[in-house]
């Protein structure tokens, strides 16, 4: 199968203000991403609040970024759910509308504590759409799946033809690097960590990656693995910092999916609010946001 070179991102799903989903705004904003240098979306996971979508809902979203996509540009649909029957629902509704590809991370309820429980429960969702390749989506900070990847590689070889690779959103470089070895680099294992972009591409040798924080700071993530493929490790490491910078303001007004999506309508693009539970950033949190980000010219720098 083919694997992903560059960088892949993870939208926000735009609301409106009655917390609706907004499909207006996606047009606009597949080219705002085009434009910074990203090679596909990953719709509908934690970024894009996927489990607090309905059905329905996952298909629209699905149905407007496939529609919008530029020729080359992937669409992957995140079709996991706590409903197996849901799963394989909009898997096949993602090979049918023309998706690049499907993922899934591990359902939060029931806890999957074994290897096998989570191949059982991949299965169903790559059967039913079999002509494209399915990525596990490795965040076990999300559903407690503190699972080897390893050994999940080894449990689907052989067993689940449309296996493409993982998604790897976690802190261990060891076995990212023992996946990416895994037959001779058999799978594709796309970086899921924007902060550690740079000690992917030493340690593991990464060719891709799916980021949440590329929806605005694509342009410094980008340049992080174009400098290092040029053999400039100083310039990497300054951006790899920069990176580093941008995240620590977002980490400290509830993270990604609330602070990064109105970072979005800061430069320009407003989607709108988070759906409850989510608290969403407060008018005097938002000025706080712009006002550190000026601190370090991110407005300078940022996805345009």
């Amino acid at each position: 199968m083919e694997k992903i070179i560059g960088l892949i991102d993870a939208p926000f799903t735009p609301f409106d203000a009655e917390g609706n989903v907004n499909l207006a705004p996606i047009p606009e904003y597949c080219a705002l991403l085009v434009r910074s240098g990203l090679k596909g979306v990953f719709i509908n996971g934690s970024s894009g609040e996927g489990y607090m979508l309905s059905e329905e809902e996952r298909m629209q979203l699905a149905e407007e970024w496939v529609r919008v996509a530029p020729e080359g540009f992937k669409v992957i649909v995140h079709v996991g759910s706590t409903s197996l029957t849901s799963s394989a629902r909009l898997a096949a509704h993602a090979e049918k509308i023309g998706a690049w590809g499907i993922g899934a991370m591990a359902t939060p309820f029931p806890k999957i504590g074994s290897i096998e429980q989570l191949v059982q429960y991949i299965e169903p969702m790559a059967a039913a759409a079999p002509s494209l390749p399915f990525y596990y989506y490795h965040i076990p900070v999300f559903n407690g799946a503190y699972l080897s990847m390893l050994d999940l590689l080894k449990a689907v070889d052989g067993r689940i033809p449309n296996f493409a690779g993982i998604k790897y959103t976690y802190e261990h470089l060891y076995e990212y690097n023992r996946c990416m070895l895994y037959k001779g680099g058999k799978y594709d294992m796309l970086h899921g960590q924007d902060e550690t972009i740079l000690s992917a591409l030493v340690m593991g040798g990464a060719q891709g990656g799916i980021g949440g924080t590329t929806n605005y700071n694509a342009i410094c993530l980008n340049g992080i693995i174009e400098a290092w493929k040029a053999g400039d490790i100083k310039k990497a490491r300054e951006l790899q910092n920069y990176a580093q910078d941008v995240i620590d303001v977002i980490a400290k007004y509830r993270g990604n999916i609330c602070a990064g999506k109105r970072i979005m309508k800061l430069i320009g693009l407003d989607l709108g609010p988070n759906r409850k539970p989510f608290m969403n950033i407060t008018d005097e949190e938002e000025a706080q946001i712009k006002a550190e980000l000026e601190a370090i010219d991110f407005f300078n720098r940022c996805n345009k």
